[in-house]
This record gives C-alpha cells, sequence and structure tokens, in this order.
C-alpha cells in the first residue's frame, strides 16, 4: 500500500474510533430505555412504537437545544460525565412545562477530534439524564470535524419529543387572578448564564489550554470555596435539576395551570411567558435565600442585581402556577420527591393607567423592563 496515498484517516476523520466510541457507550445506552422502543443501537433511525390506545387525542412535543459554553468548565476540568444530564434537562425540562410526559431523546455530538472514552462519558451522563427524566435515548450522532474544531473541543445538542393530551395542555391560558406561584429550586447555576460566568472567573479566553482556561484560572476553579463546602469547578458542574417526572406528579395529583422553566432570561422574564395579557406575577425575594454561588458571582464581577435577575436562575429552576386551593397539597407532594419549594408570589390583575390600559408592569423600569412579571422585595441575609 503506498503510505502517501491520501484516506478519511490522513484528513483526520479516526472511522475506528467511532466505533469504539459506540462500542463504549452500548452499556450507557441501554440503561436509558423504555418498553415503547424498537430495536437497539446502530441503526439509522431511532424507532418507537407509540401506544396510540392510551390517548384520547395526543399531541406529539418537541423540544431542542444545548449546554452551551458551561463545555468550557468541563473541558478545563477534563470532566465530562455530568454535561450529559445538563444536555438531557434543558430539553426534557422545556417538554414538560406544555404537561407533555418525555418518551425520547436524540443526542448530537461534534467534536474536533474523536476520543472514544470521552464520548463514552458524555453519552454515560446523557442516559444518567434519560433515566432521571423516564425518557429513552433513542439514537444520536457523533461527528468528527477536524480543522473546524480544535482537537480537544465539543459541543452537544439534542431534540426530544414528548406527549401530551390536547385538552391537558398547560399554559397561560389557563392562568387566572388568585392564582399562586410556587417556586422549585435550582440545583445551582444550570446551564445559563456560562459566558459571565467565565468573564468574572476565568478572565480571557486562552487558547492555549482546554475550554480556553488559563492556568490560572484553572487554579482558582480547582480551590476549595468554604461557603460552597467544594471547590469552584465542582460547584459550577453541579447539573441542572431534571423536573420532569416531579412536574409530571404534580400535574397528575393537583390542578396546575402552568410551569415555566426558569433559563436564559432570568425568573420574571420565564415567568412572564406563561402569564396572560392583563394579568401580572408578583415574585417575592423575601421568599428565599439567593444561594452562595450567584453571591460568588456577585461580588468577584461586581454584578448589578439586575443583570444577575436577567441572566441566572438565582435559586429557582421551575415554577408552578396552581389555584390557591390546592398549593399545601403541592408544597406536600414536593417535599416527598425531595424537590425544595415555596409560595413565591402571586398572579392578579395589571395596575391600569387613568385611561383604563392596562400597565405591563407595576415596576416597568430599566432594570426591570418584563411584561407579565415582577421581582419585589429583598432577598433574606444569609449569614
Amino acid at each position: 500500500m503506498n503510505p502517501t496515498r491520501t484516506s478519511y484517516r490522513t484528513a483526520g476523520v479516526n472511522v475506528a474510533a467511532g466505533d469504539r466510541a459506540v462500542e463504549l457507550m452500548r452499556g450507557s445506552v441501554a440503561r436509558a430505555s423504555r418498553p415503547e422502543v424498537v430495536g437497539g443501537l446502530g441503526g439509522f433511525a431511532g424507532l418507537f412504537a407509540l401506544d396510540t390506545s392510551r390517548y384520547r387525542k395526543p399531541l406529539l412535543a418537541s423540544s431542542t437545544d444545548g449546554v452551551g459554553t458551561k463545555i468550557a468548565i468541563a473541558r478545563a476540568l477534563d470532566v465530562h460525565d455530568t454535561v450529559g444530564i445538563d444536555l438531557v434537562a434543558m430539553v426534557v425540562d422545556d417538554l414538560v412545562v406544555c404537561g407533555a410526559e418525555p418518551l425520547f431523546l436524540l443526542d448530537y455530538i461534534a467534536c474536533g477530534r474523536l476520543v472514544p472514552e470521552r464520548i463514552a462519558k458524555i453519552v454515560a451522563g446523557i442516559a444518567t439524564g434519560c433515566e432521571q427524566a423516564g425518557a429513552a435515548l433513542v439514537g444520536g450522532e457523533t461527528a468528527e470535524h477536524p480543522g473546524l474544531m480544535g482537537d480537544d473541543d465539543y459541543d452537544l445538542a439534542a431534540t426530544g419529543v414528548g406527549v401530551v393530551e390536547a385538552d391537558a395542555v398547560l399554559g397561560q391560558e389557563r392562568v387566572r387572578p388568585g392564582d399562586v406561584v410556587v417556586a422549585m429550586a435550582s440545583s445551582g447555576i444550570h446551564s445559563n448564564g456560562f459566558s459571565l460566568v467565565r468573564h468574572i472567573l476565568c478572565g480571557p479566553v486562552d487558547s492555549d489550554h482546554p475550554g480556553g482556561v488559563s492556568a490560572a484560572a484553572l487554579a482558582g476553579l480547582r480551590s476549595y470555596v468554604p461557603t460552597l463546602g467544594a471547590t469552584l469547578g465542582e460547584a459550577l458542574l453541579i447539573p441542572t435539576r431534571i423536573y420532569a417526572r416531579d412536574c409530571l406528579a404534580l400535574a397528575a395529583a393537583v390542578d396546575v395551570h402552568a410551569f415555566a422553566h426558569i433559563t436564559g432570561g432570568g425568573l420574571a422574564a420565564n415567568t412572564a411567558r406563561v402569564i396572560p395579557a392583563g394579568l401580572l406575577a408578583t415574585l417575592d425575594r423575601a421568599s428565599w435565600s439567593v444561594p452562595p454561588i450567584f453571591d460568588l458571582l456577585a461580588e468577584r464581577g461586581d454584578v448589578a442585581q439586575a443583570d444577575l435577575e436577567q441572566t441566572f436562575n438565582q435559586g429557582v429552576g421551575m415554577i408552578a402556577v396552581l389555584p390557591p386551593a390546592v398549593v399545601e397539597d403541592a408544597l406536600a407532594l414536593l417535599a416527598e420527591r425531595d424537590v425544595p419549594a415555596w409560595v413565591l408570589g402571586s398572579i392578579t390583575e395589571a395596575p391600569h393607567e387613568p385611561d383604563g390600559t392596562a400597565l405591563a408592569s407595576a415596576s416597568a423600569t430599566r432594570s426591570e423592563p418584563m411584561i407579565g412579571a415582577r421581582l419585589t422585595g429583598v432577598h433574606p441575609v444569609t449569614i
């Protein structure tokens, strides 16, 4: 064989490594299954036998998302088995907002150089997330992009499909004056705002190091922070809480009017997405203490409260809008499921101008411009 002959391998694509990665991930994918899955890993498409006899008028719901620049922290610390959980959470927790049960996911992993062991760790995290959500991982794609991405670069995306009865879809159409907003605690930063996190904690991008994190910044990520009870890097990589099963259990037990997944844009912006015109959600900061990781970011970055609240979840990962009569039962159920929850606020008629037109927000200012939701009060001081 001519040693100078051009091949796919000399172009930078290692097919054998791809085959090895598939073998390493096979066990993880097998764990993330459901009885409706048809066939196994390795086909050109994932097959799922939806039992339509279980539903009166089923609607399929779909969602797609990624993990974002949190991956840079994972790459810097060489920890790759948690970002897959983040990936699943960002998809299934969007699906459940409309009341849909997540059925299955497909993932997409793009990388500069395919390292089978690293891909297997990523997929193991995705499988763990699917198990937590009760969804099946029916397939995916791993693509090697030499020349377009650095050797150790990778990015993740996934699409999920769920099902909900047409007459059980949750959302702003159900929300009424007098409803109560219940908050569910986040597990940490989740998967939004990491461009600001890296700007504050890691400084300028250093392209000579994994994740663009300099050696000095990496030492900081590995340092123990007493207020966090962990190293800074460990606190940043805590996986996004997956609420899907908890929300479905809540909707099955009590009358839920709406959910909102608190992601990019923060608490007020995402709550406003499920508040109908003419109504206002008032959310009380005094009802919860902001977790230490957010205080650390505010202090080290000298970040204004308005910017914090429009970037991070600030300790609230999901909200439910409920009629007041079921709030006590809802809080008890969430407590049984180990989901910290509390009454966050309420829904009222929006204030009106003298001419009778409804105001978008009773506190519409430069720092709180959200339509349909506002934050009031002051967070308790933690000692």
